[in-house]
């Protein structure tokens, strides 16, 4: 099915066999891919399914469920304090493509960016179009930016590990050997990864993280961008749980 054009549905439009294209699905499939009456293409709805599909007018018929194995077997939350400018942007994009399951946006001392609702949305289009690309059975969650004390307090159950660049912390990848000890109530396991913004944590901000459960950890020996450190994290997790 590589060869087949991928576009993303909400689940409300597979309705008895048929998908129901809204209009802009209607001008991406016809005038953007040059999909004709009777071409086939694949639906996916973003939470972990996906049809062969036909276009048929301005619906589409569904001709079979596909199965599909994209996912890596661990669920990742990456906590990432917000860069300036549009950095976010490519962030969303390269760990989306590598695997997230959720991306956390949040407001630290350091923080120079104030979002807007316009953001936000930008940032789940973006999540689905990458989705898309890298053929993924599921569009990750992008929460609203909150600030980053608040975010810290949640997910207690889970491998929880704050990145820094500076200190004398053991490597991420040492800490991922020992994986497989806390799962989610799907027998998953679940880690969530905190990067930090331009000129890094504060030492009030790793104490905090600290005292809620996180491990300091290192991403190497050199200072990478805000918006570099989050796609190394993702990219040794996924080398380290991905078989």
């Amino acid at each position: 099915m590589s060869q087949l054009q991928r576009i993303a549905i909400a689940p409300s439009q597979l309705q008895q066999g048929q998908i129901l294209l809204t209009k802009e699905q209607q001008h991406y499939l016809g005038r953007v891919l040059r999909l004709r009456e009777g071409d086939r293409f694949i639906a996916m709805d973003g939470v972990g399914k996906w049809w062969l599909a036909q276009l048929a007018g301005e619906q589409a018929e569904v001709l079979e469920p596909l199965l599909v194995e994209t996912e890596l077997p661990v669920a990742i939350t990456l906590m990432v304090a917000l860069p300036k400018g549009n950095g976010f942007d490519e962030v969303v994009r390269c760990c989306t493509e590598l695997g997230v399951t959720c991306i956390a946006p949040v407001l630290s001392d350091r923080t120079l960016l104030d979002p807007s609702p316009q953001k936000l949305e930008r940032w789940r289009r973006i999540a689905a179009e990458a989705a898309e690309q890298s053929e993924r059975s599921f569009v990750p969650t992008i929460l609203e930016p909150v600030a980053f004390n608040t975010a810290i307090t949640g997910n207690q159950t889970s491998h929880r590990y704050i990145c820094e660049a500076r200190g004398d912390y053991p490597h991420l990848k040492h800490c991922l050997q020992h994986k497989g000890q806390m799962t989610n109530d799907k027998g998953q396991e679940t880690i969530v990864i905190a990067t930090g913004p331009e000129g890094g944590w504060t030492i009030q901000e790793i104490e905090n993280a600290e005292s809620a459960g996180f491990k300091p950890v290192s991403l190497g020996r050199r200072i990478l961008r805000a918006v570099t450190a989050p796609v190394v994290a993702l990219s040794l997790i996924s080398a380290a749980c991905e078989v």
